[in-house]
Parts: C-alpha cells; sequence; structure tokens
C-alpha cells in the first residue's frame, strides 16, 4: 500500500469521526481489534504489527482456507449505513454476513472478489432490527505468495448509504463512471478558480463546503454523457429519495436521473421541468426498490457551451414525499396453493365451471398436489363433462400497474394428443380484455408438476388468466394447475429457485454442504436430475422445478439393509424450536426406509422416520425440534428388498419456530 493512499484514507478517517455519530461495531484497528475475534474454528486474522488495519493472509493459516472476523454483538435499532475500507490482494474473495441472534443460518449481505492494488470502499444498508446480531467478515483468499484480504476500516453510522453531503473524501461510496472529455468532480472549497461561475456548497451555504458538479467545457462530440452512479443497495427500501441540484445553461444540457437494477435495466424516475436554476433547488421523488438497484445521476451536453450542473446533499426518509404515491403493494394478494379454497382466483360463469379444485390421496396411481403431495389443486377434466370441448378462463386478482411483476406457478399435463392451446397465460385489463399471450405450453408433460417463471410489466392495472381450450374430446386429457405465487421485481433477480435463501437447499446449483457420511457396507446418496433409471420406482422428476435435481439412493446399485447417510452442515443450535421441512418420495413395491437423525456429540437421535411405498408424489414432511447446542440432521435412507426401492429427498428448508 503506498503511503500516499495511506494517508489519505487516516485523513479520511479522522475527518470522518470528527463529524459523524459512530454506532457500536465501528473500528479502526488503532490498537486492537475492537471486540471484534477470529472464529476459532477457522483461521485467524491478524492486526497489522503498525496497525490501522487487519489481515488475513493464508501464509499463517496452515491448512485453513477461511478466515471469519466475528463483531461484538450488536443492537441496532434504526437504520444504518455501514462503510468498509478493504482490498483483496491477488486472488481471493471478501463476504460480509448478518448473523441473528437464535438463529441457525447466516444471511449474506455483500460480497466482493475483484482484486485491487489500492484500498476500496464499500457500502452496506443494515436494516433495523428488533433483536440482537452480529457481523461475520469471511475471507477466502486463494493460497499461494501475494495473495491475501484485508480490513482498513468499518465504519457504521446511523442513516441510508445511498445520502451524501459530499463533504468526506470518500463519496459516500458514489462513483464516477470515467469519461474521457465530461466527468462529475467535487466543487466548492477555497482552493476553487475565483473567476468560476460554479455555485457554493448548498449543506454550509458558503465557500467552504463541497457539492458534485459535471462541466462542458471539455465536451468534444454531441451527446457527451457523464454519470454519478450511488452505491448498489443492499436491502429492500421504498420512500423518498431528496436532493439539490443547478443547472445553468440549460438548454445545452440534459439532466436525468435513473435507477439501475443487477441486470443493467434503467429506469427513469425524474428530469427537470425548468430549463435553468440560478439557486439550489430541492427535488423529491418517489422511489421503491424492493431488490437491489444504483440510482444514476446522468448529464449529456451537446457542446462545449452546455453550461453545468451541480448537485448536492443527497438524503432518504422512508416516508413517501407525495401523498399521492401508492403505498408498498403487497402483490402476495395473487398468491394460492388452494388448500383453503379458490382464493382471490375466479372463473367465467358462463358454460358451467371447468376448472375445479380436487384432491388425490396419496397412492401409486395418480400424483397429488405439489404444496404438500396430500393436498388440494386445479384440475380442468372433460371426462366429466358431456360437452365435446370447451374453453376454460381461470381470473386472478386485479394488480396495480407500473409494477414489474415475477409470476411463478405448477402446471401438469397428463394424456393430452395435441398441446395446441392445452395451457396458456394471458394478461386482461380491468374491462376483460386480453393484452398480451405471455406464456404458453411448448413440449409435452411427463406427468410431473413443472414450474413456470414469467416477468411482466404493464402500465395499467391487469389481472392474469390460466387458460385452457380442448376443441375435441379426444384430443384432450388433464391440465392440473397449482402453487401460484407473486412477487415484484424481475424473476432472474427476486429470490426463487436458483437464488434460494439461507437455510434453503434445493440442490439446483450443488449440494449446499451437504455431505456424506461414509461407512463401510454404506450406500451413497446421488445427486441426479429427471427420471431414476429404474422403471416402477423413484421420481419424474425433482420437487422444485420439475426438471431440475434431488438427492436419492439407487437400490440397484445397493444391497437389502445397506444404508446411505446424508449429513447436513454444521448448525448453531438456538435456545427455541426449530423447524426443518422437506420434500420426498417414496416410490416402489420393495421401498425401504427413510429417516432424520440429529446428530450432537457422536450420538444420534431419531427425529422421524417413514418406512414403505408411500406414493407415486413427492410427499411434504414437517419436523419439530429443539437443540441448544452445536449439531447436524442427518437423512439415512435404507434399501428395501428389491431393486424398487429408490428413495428420493428434495427443498430443504430449516426456520426459527415451532411448525405450523
Amino acid at each position: 500500500m503506498s503511503l500516499l493512499h495511506f494517508s489519505t484514507l487516516l485523513a479520511v478517517a479522522v475527518l470522518t469521526r470528527a463529524q459523524t455519530q459512530i454506532l457500536r461495531g465501528s473500528c479502526s484497528f488503532d490498537a486492537d481489534s475492537c471486540d471484534y475475534t477470529s472464529d476459532p474454528a477457522y483461521a485467524a486474522w491478524t492486526i497489522n504489527e503498525e496497525g490501522r488495519f487487519i489481515t488475513a493472509d493464508p501464509s499463517s493459516s496452515g491448512e485453513k482456507e477461511k478466515f471469519v472476523l466475528v463483531s461484538p454483538e450488536l443492537e441496532l435499532r434504526d437504520w444504518s449505513c455501514m462503510r468498509l475500507v478493504y482490498q483483496i490482494s491477488g486472488a481471493g474473495s471478501l463476504q460480509l454476513h448478518l448473523r441473528p441472534e437464535g438463529e441457525n443460518f447466516d444471511y449474506m449481505l455483500w460480497t466482493a472478489e475483484r482484486p485491487s492494488d489500492s484500498w476500496l470502499i464499500a457500502s452496506v444498508d443494515l436494516r433495523n432490527m428488533s433483536g440482537a446480531y452480529q457481523l461475520l467478515f469471511e475471507a477466502k483468499p486463494s493460497t499461494g505468495m501475494g495473495n491475501s484480504v484485508a480490513i482498513f476500516e468499518i465504519h457504521i453510522i446511523p442513516g441510508y448509504c445511498i445520502e451524501c453531503n459530499f463533504e468526506e473524501h470518500h463519496l459516500c461510496g458514489y462513483s464516477n463512471q470515467w469519461n474521457p472529455n465530461v466527468n462529475w468532480y467535487v466543487g466548492g472549497s477555497l482552493a476553487r478558480d475565483p473567476q468560476s461561475n460554479l455555485p457554493d456548497d448548498h449543506t454550509m451555504n458558503n465557500e467552504r463546503g463541497h457539492y458534485m458538479y459535471v462541466d462542458s467545457v471539455y465536451a468534444k462530440r454531441f451527446q457527451e454523457v457523464a454519470k454519478f452512479v450511488s452505491p448498489m443497495t443492499t436491502t429492500s427500501m421504498a420512500g423518498c429519495l431528496s436532493f439539490y441540484y443547478q443547472r445553468n445553461q440549460a438548454i445545452g444540457n440534459f439532466f436525468s436521473v435513473f435507477t439501475k437494477d443487477q441486470l443493467g435495466h434503467y429506469e427513469e424516475i425524474w428530469r427537470p421541468d425548468v430549463y435553468a436554476t440560478s439557486n439550489w433547488k430541492l427535488v423529491q421523488v418517489d422511489i421503491k426498490a424492493p431488490h437491489p438497484l444504483e440510482v444514476v445521476f446522468e448529464v449529456a451536453f451537446n457542446s462545449a457551451r452546455g453550461g453545468y450542473v451541480a448537485l448536492d446533499d443527497i438524503s432518504f426518509s422512508s416516508e413517501f414525499c407525495h401523498t399521492e404515491t401508492e403505498p408498498a403493494f403487497d402483490p402476495s394478494v395473487a398468491n394460492c396453493d388452494f388448500e383453503e379454497g379458490l382464493c382471490q382466483y375466479y372463473q367465467e360463469q358462463t358454460g358451467g365451471s371447468v376448472w375445479n379444485r380436487v384432491s388425490v390421496k396419496p397412492n401409486v396411481y395418480r400424483f397429488g398436489d405439489h404444496t404438500t403431495g396430500t393436498g388440494s389443486f386445479l384440475l380442468t377434466n372433460t371426462r366429466y363433462t358431456s360437452r365435446p370441448g370447451y374453453m376454460g378462463r381461470l381470473f386472478g386478482p386485479s394488480l396495480p400497474g407500473n409494477h414489474k411483476y415475477c409470476l411463478r406457478f405448477y402446471y401438469a399435463l397428463h394424456g393430452f394428443m395435441k398441446l395446441d392451446n392445452a395451457l396458456a397465460l394471458y394478461i386482461y385489463d380491468e374491462n376483460n380484455i386480453a393484452q398480451e399471450k405471455i406464456w404458453t405450453v411448448s413440449e409435452r408433460s411427463r406427468d410431473v408438476w413443472t414450474e413456470v417463471e414469467v416477468t411482466y410489466l404493464k402500465p395499467m392495472p391487469t389481472k392474469v388468466a390460466f387458460v385452457s381450450i380442448c376443441r375435441n374430446f379426444w384430443d384432450c386429457g388433464l391440465v392440473s394447475l397449482d402453487d401460484i405465487s407473486v412477487t415484484l421485481g424481475d424473476c432472474r433477480v427476486t429470490t426463487g429457485p436458483l437464488n434460494p435463501p439461507p437455510g434453503h437447499c434445493n440442490f439446483e446449483t450443488g449440494d449446499c454442504g451437504y455431505t456424506q457420511k461414509k461407512k463401510a457396507k454404506k450406500g451413497h446418496w446421488l445427486r441426479i436430475r429427471g427420471q431414476t433409471p429404474t422403471s416402477y420406482t423413484g421420481p419424474k422428476g425433482d420437487h422444485t422445478l420439475g426438471v431440475g435435481y434431488f438427492m436419492y439412493i439407487e437400490a440397484s446399485h445397493m444391497l437389502p439393509k445397506q444404508s446411505a447417510q446424508l449429513m447436513s452442515t454444521e448448525l448453531r443450535g438456538s435456545g427455541g424450536p426449530q423447524c426443518l421441512i422437506f420434500f420426498y418420495h417414496m416410490y416402489g413395491s420393495g421401498t425401504g426406509t427413510l429417516s432424520v437423525l440429529l446428530h450432537k456429540e457422536d450420538k444420534e437421535r431419531l427425529l422421524w422416520t417413514r418406512q414403505g411405498e408411500q406414493s407415486v408424489s413427492w410427499m411434504k414432511a414437517t419436523v419439530d425440534y429443539e437443540c441448544y447446542t452445536r449439531h447436524w440432521i442427518v437423512f439415512e435412507a435404507i434399501r428395501g428388498s428389491s431393486v424398487r426401492s429408490d428413495i428420493a429427498i428434495d427443498d430443504i428448508v430449516f426456520k426459527k419456530g415451532p411448525c405450523k
């Protein structure tokens, strides 16, 4: 690290502490670690001999690959912002996790892998929480010379990370997207050009303060663009974004504010309604950020005489600034698993009922619902009608416009000769006029529940309609529908099957840290997708997607009464009840036994067990248990009397509190 970088950051740290309220959990590592400790189960962090930073260096870690730095216990009742000054040298990664008191799992807030030859600053929002928690910094430097991860300062202050008055040198984590000709610069201070027509700072209302500005003087091409980008939000937030700006010679420049999500999609949220302002002008705009995004302040110039735009005092409030702004909308009103009825879904009254709510008891001839294997789902079935064909429309509740929605649902087809119009999804407006077909069945189903994800956005209030058309009795079969859910945002960035939260494992991207507990004369759990190779046993697809992965034992590779054990990662334990939820599949005339064991201190205790053939469907299991110390959960499958004894598990979830 250069002396220049070190001295600059030292000045930043001193200035920051002088001007801002510092919260517990902050540390500059001057002489000690501020009650931060290294987790003894992993390699130890070391404070630099001269102070000022703490390092994860693999040259002193032995065989351990991970370093975990644990904060003292924190209780931050109000929203706060953590700014982290760090450096990754060579190859490695650094992650920040939040560990709530009394929970088995940590929640990842932020991660970085990009190496740098200088210190970098990250901004992470910390939501207000009712209980105590700890912060964990997990470093994984690669082995070899020159690889390390260092933390210079942890800085926690009240407020939102998106806020900034630009009086501190680090600019609150905002960044300028470099352009050879036009860029955002720090304005103000006594050192400015006396001939400049730039304004005084807004914060202090004098020439000593600072703000950001972009000037057209070096613009060389038409539409030269300068972008000033906020740190990425790390948690959902909605409310009022405020800032002050000045703008002169406005006919020669264009000023806009956008939001930009993780997929790179821009959405304009504001542009000025006046050409120029000789004084600082306040702007207040409502934003809703259910998922991570950046705020982008963008200025484009027509020529070198396009004037300037200045920006200062960005702030945020959790209350909307405009009373006409709709409150944060909960799209879960459109969720339905059909266990208690049709929820807010309804069908056309003309022509009789086409969609029927049914339930199938566990058996080996017909699959049950997707939710539990024993519950209810919707079915269109021409076998019980006297008509030669039908068209059935199932409408959902009306949802407000100008929101991006992620719709997920499960469907299954049985017995169709032709797939044309078997099932399609339409968007209807409030006048019951179809606006767009957004999805249709494209391939033949294998009698397995298959997940569909659809993202859509319309400017007006809309409702979805599931449409099934049967033109000829002999070409049609059964259409099943279950577990409809709606969330805000794009399906690719929301928490879904490929992005599960902590404590969830669906085996779509790996084994989630589950390991084989191997002993002599034991079988193995296998991760597979699709149908298992032996006929008349095992599932036709996974529970998560219908076309994804699950874990199972292949009975043809084992002898009768041989077992296979799959062990979870270490669970910390807690002072209250815990709930384990998972789905299992036990189909086959020779099916053996599936058990859940609690492993603690080299002892195992039985929590749950099933023996023999259960159903051709995936079945839901819920297990209540309590354990106050560290432990592991073990799934044990014992092969039955014949090769038709495949046993599978999927969609494992740990939750705090008793099972419902």
